[in-house]
C-alpha cells in the first residue's frame, strides 16, 4: 500500500488568463481561492481531505509566444477529468453548448454506468466530464463496478470533483487513474 491519499493539484500552463478563467471558474464553476495579486489562479475543484482541497492551479507560461501543440499526440497532459453529480452534468453540458464551446460524447472505456461528455480548454487540454448514472442508456452496462456509495468512507462530496487524469509520458505510454473515493481526487491502492 502506498502512502498516497489523494492528488492535491493538477498544474496547467496558460496563454490567456482571462480565457482559462472563463472556462474553469465561469463554465465549470470552480472557486478561486489564491489571493488576489498572485499571477497563479488556484481554483477549487472538491474538497479534498486533510485540510487540503483538489485543485486546478493556472499558470501563465512565461513565453507567451509559444503555440502548445493542437495535436492531442504531441501533447504532455493527455487529458483530465471532472467527476459531477447527475444533475451537474446536464446543466454544465448545455452550460459549454450555450458558451459555443464543442462538446463531444464519449463512452468510459472502463467505469460501468457512468456518462461522458469532453471539452477542450482555450489551451487545447482535453476535459472529460464522468457522472454516475446507471439507468441511463448512454451509460456503459459493464466494466469496472465500483463499490457503492454507501460503503465509501467519508463526507459526501461536491458537485464538481477532479476524477481522473491520463498523462503522456515522454516514453509514449499513457497512465489512467481514477478516483473511486468521492474527499480525494485520486486513489491510489
Amino acid at each position: 500500500m502506498s502512502g498516497v491519499s489523494g492528488l492535491a493539484e493538477i498544474v496547467l500552463w496558460v496563454r490567456d488568463m482571462n480565457a482559462a478563467l472563463r472556462f474553469y471558474r465561469d463554465l465549470f464553476g470552480l472557486e478561486i481561492i489564491s489571493p488576489p495579486g498572485l499571477p497563479n489562479k488556484f481554483l477549487r475543484a472538491g474538497e479534498g481531505g486533510a485540510g487540503v482541497p483538489e485543485m486546478i492551479v493556472l499558470v501563465p507560461h512565461p513565453d507567451q509566444s509559444f503555440e502548445f501543440p493542437h495535436e492531442k499526440s504531441k501533447r504532455v497532459l493527455h487529458h483530465l477529468a471532472f467527476r459531477v453529480d447527475g444533475s451537474a452534468y446536464d446543466d454544465l453540458q448545455r452550460r459549454f453548448t450555450s458558451a459555443g464551446v464543442e462538446v463531444r460524447s464519449g463512452l468510459h472505456p472502463v467505469l460501468k454506468g457512468v456518462r461522458t461528455f469532453y471539452v477542450d480548454d482555450p489551451d487545447n487540454n482535453e476535459v472529460e466530464v464522468i457522472s454516475p448514472d446507471p439507468g441511463h442508456a448512454d451509460a456503459p452496462k459493464t466494466g469496472y463496478d465500483p463499490p457503492s456509495e454507501d460503503s465509501r468512507p467519508g463526507p459526501s462530496h461536491g458537485s464538481v470533483t477532479l476524477a481522473a487524469v491520463a498523462i503522456r509520458t515522454q516514453l509514449e505510454k499513457t497512465t489512467v487513474v481514477s478516483s473511486t473515493q468521492p474527499t480525494t481526487l485520486l486513489s491510489v491502492q
